[in-house]
């Protein structure tokens, strides 16, 4: 089984981290090949991040199912689930965000969780997501460190004694489960569940299960309405269009 994972950022530091805990997850037979793109967003931390960033998710899905071996699931590394539906357009394989895997498990370990992120800007982004999760009445708390992104690259910063602070506050406040808010601080998870004393999901992780078990379910992508494949117009006077990379899925016409 192989799976693509993308970080949609341009750090090589933090797409190579990403996947370490990725491949700490996967199981035997479960092939992690890590993406970034060459040029975008050096971190994605404002909604203009978002879009170069969801732009680059639909580029590297699309080359990968182009290509001589498209990946049996996709999962997008980043905690604001860039080009995740647009992603899902493409292929009938699994795409899996890592915001929404990881509520969904957090959700099952515990009754409540909150979730504990980088910069205060990014809240905003964070709540859309828990309510089109569905997890309002699970979710108990969001809060955000003030920790930049790129930061979490260093492996030895003082950034896991904030984050612990905050896991803690939460976990004090209800959160029966931590959700980590963002990728890059994916290699945290073990010491945070250590020193908080409650659960802690890492939505790298917790992706790659999810992914890795839909794959072996022979569960993927539904082609039906919302996710069918894409068109792309015949001329500019609109009219008849033809599917891109689903030919299973028929044509429709659009006024």
């Amino acid at each position: 089984m192989r799976i693509l994972l993308i970080n949609p950022n341009t750090s090589r530091a933090m797409t190579a981290k990403i996947a370490d805990a990725a491949r700490e997850a996967a199981g035997p037979d479960v092939e992690i090949v890590a993406v970034s793109p060459e040029v975008g967003a050096a971190a994605i931390e404002s909604h203009v991040d978002e879009v170069a960033a969801a732009a680059s998710v639909v580029e590297l899905v699309a080359a990968d199912r182009d290509g001589p071996a498209p990946a049996d699931a996709y999962v997008i590394a980043c905690f604001g689930d860039p080009g995740l539906d647009a992603a899902r357009e493409l292929v009938t394989a699994p795409v899996i965000g890592i915001a929404e895997a990881a509520m969904h498990l957090a959700a099952v370990s515990g009754r409540h969780f909150g979730v504990v992120t980088t910069l205060s800007r990014t809240l905003g982004r964070a709540r859309d997501l828990v309510g089109r999760y569905g997890m309002e009445r699970a979710c108990v708390s969001l809060a955000a460190t003030g920790i930049p992104v790129l930061d979490l690259e260093d492996t030895g910063s003082s950034a896991v004694a904030t984050i612990e602070r905050f896991a803690a506050d939460a976990a004090e406040g209800g959160a029966d489960v931590i959700v980590l808010g963002c990728a890059g601080m994916a290699d945290l998870c073990a010491e945070l569940t250590a020193r908080v004393g409650v659960p802690v999901v890492d939505g790298v992780a917790a992706a790659v299960g999810m992914a890795s078990g839909m794959v072996r379910m022979g569960l993927g992508t539904s082609k039906r309405d919302e996710y069918a494949a894409p068109r792309v117009r015949l001329g500019d006077g609109g009219g008849l269009e033809e599917p891109v990379g689903d030919p299973s899925s028929p044509a429709r016409v659009f006024a």
